[in-house]
C-alpha cells in the first residue's frame, strides 16, 4: 500500500543519498551535508523496510563510512563529511557521542538480518569487538551500565547525564541484535545483567540494590522509567525515545509496561499535535535545571520550552513510538501516529522539519530531516507490509 505521504518520504531518502551513505538533511547545510551515525542507521532502518534497493545500498555505504572512520579506541564517528579527497571526522562535539556506537552495531546487525547474511557480520566483526570493548569501559564502574556525559547523545543540548535510560536500552538493543549471530553466552550474560539494573534501579518498587539509594527513594517512580540518574539524584522527565525502546525490548514488568503504554498514550492525546513531545514536562527558565540547558549549545540555543528536546516533537521519535505501540498490540493507535507525523511531514509542501513547537504546532529546525521521513517509512511498511525488525 503506497500514498502520497510514503512516496515523498521515499523520494527525500534518495535525494539525501550520497556515495558515502545518507545525509541527514538534504538542504544545502554543513553540519547536515553529512553522514551521521544515529541519522543514518536510522535511515537505513527505513530502507530495510522500504525494500528498495538503491537505499539499502546507501545503508550499506553508510556503515561502510562509518566502520572506516572508527576510532582506534572503538569509537565510531558521531558524523563524517566526504568532499572529494577532503574527509572531515567529528566523534562529537562538547562531548563524544555515545550513541554512535551502539548504533552502528544495530545498524550492521539490521542489515545482515534483512540480508540472512552472516557474512556481513564477520566482514565487521572487528569493528563491532572494538564498539563492544569501548562499551565495557564506559561504565567505569563495571557495574553493567553506561556512564554518559552531558551532550553524549541525540539529545545532545539537554539535561541527560549519568545512567541515561536511551543509551542502556540501545546497548541492550545492539547486544540482542549481535548475539542473534554469535550466540554468545557472555553476550546472553551480559545482557541480563544489564536488564536487571535497568529494573533495579529504573523500575518503580524494585527489589534489588540501588546504586543510589536515597536518590532512587526521593525519586518516586510511577508510570515511566526515568530518563536519567547520576550521583546528583534523578531527572524525571518521560522521554518518549527511552520509553519507546522500554516496550519494544519489553524490559520491565508487564504492568510497567502497560503503565508506559497509557501514560504515553494520554499525554500525546492532550498534545496539539496528538504526537509525543521528545521530553516531558519542559523545563523553565525558573527550573533549576534550566542552568543546565542555557549554556548547552553549539551555534544557537534552540531549547526554549516546548521546542527541540526541551518538549518539541519530532516525526523520528514518534516513528519508534508507532513501532513501540504496534508491539504492544496497538495497531490502531500506532496508526493514528502515522497518520500525525505524516500530517507534520507534509507542512510547507512536504518539508520534513526537524522538529515542531508542541504547544504552537510551529514547525522548528532544520528542512528536509531524513530521518523525519524515515519515520514515516519505518511505521508505514510495519503497519501495512508487517515489516519486522530484529528485536
Amino acid at each position: 500500500m503506497e500514498n502520497i505521504d510514503y512516496k515523498k518520504a521515499i523520494e527525500l531518502l534518495h535525494n539525501a543519498s550520497s556515495k558515502a551513505g545518507f545525509l541527514a538533511s538534504a538542504q544545502n547545510i554543513s553540519n547536515y551535508k553529512r553522514v551521521w551515525a544515529r541519522d543514518g542507521v536510522i535511515c537505513g532502518l527505513a530502507a530495510l523496510a522500504s525494500a528498495d534497493e538503491k537505499l539499502i545500498e546507501t545503508f550499506a555505504d553508510t556503515l561502510e563510512t562509518l566502520a572506516n572512520n572508527q576510532h582506534h579506541n572503538g569509537t565510531i564517528p558521531s558524523n563524517v563529511m566526504i568532499d572529494g579527497d577532503n574527509v572531515e571526522v567529528s566523534y562529537g562535539g562538547l562531548a563524544g557521542r555515545v550513541d554512535a556506537v551502539t548504533w552502528f552495531i544495530i545498524g550492521v546487525c539490521q542489515y545482515a538480518f534483512y540480508k540472512k547474511d552472516h557474512a556481513f557480520i564477520q566482514k565487521y566483526e572487528s569493528n563491532i569487538q572494538k564498539c563492544l570493548q569501548l562499551l565495557e569501559a564506559w561504565e567505569f564502574n563495571n557495574k553493567h551500565l553506561l556512564y554518559v556525559p552531558l551532550s553524549g547523545n541525540w539529545a545532545d543540548e539537554y539535561i541527560t547525564d549519568g545512567y541515561v535510560l536511551y543509551d542502556q536500552l540501545l546497548r541492550v538493543w545492539a547486544l540482542k541484535s549481535y548475539n542473534y549471530f554469535c550466540k554468545s553466552d557472555l553476550i546472553a550474560s551480559k545482557i541480563e545483567q544489564i536488564t536487571q539494573q535497568l529494573v533495579i534501579n529504573f523500575c518503580p518498587d524494585s527489589i534489588g540494590e540501588k546504586y543510589h539509594e536515597r536518590a532512587y527513594k526521593e525519586a518516586n517512580i510511577q508510570n515511566f522509567m526515568p530518563c536519567s540518574f547520576s550521583p546528583a539524584g534523578y531527572k524525571m522527565q518521560f522521554d518518549a525515545f527511552a520509553n519507546s525502546l522500554v516496550l519494544l525490548l519489553k524490559i520491565g514488568t508487564p504492568a510497567l509496561q502497560e503503565d508506559v503504554v497509557s501514560y504515553s498514550l494520554d499525554l500525546k492525546n492532550k498534545m496539539p499535535l496528538k504526537l509525543l513531545p521528545a521530553f516531558w514536562p519542559p523545563i523553565k527558565e525558573n527550573d533549576p535545571d534550566w542552568n543546565l540547558l542555557k549554556n548547552n549549545y553549539k551555534y544557537e540555543f534552540r531549547n526554549f520550552p516546548n521546542e527541540f528536546h526541551n518538549g518539541g516533537s519530532w516525526s523520528m521519535v514518534n516513528g519508534f513510538y508507532g513501532l513501540a505501540l504496534l508491539s504492544s498490540a496497538k495497531k490502531e493507535e500506532a496508526i493514528e501516529i502515522l497518520q500525525a507525523i505524516n500530517a507534520i511531514n507534509k507542512i510547507d509542501n512536504y518539508s520534513f522539519y526537524e522538529n515542531f513547537n508542541s504547544k504552537t504546532q510551529l514547525p522548528n529546525g532544520v528542512l528536509y530531516c531524513t530521518w523525519s521521513a524515515a519515520a514515516t517509512v519505518m511505521l508505514h511498511q510495519s503497519i501495512y507490509s508487517d515489516f519486522k525488525y530484529l528485536v
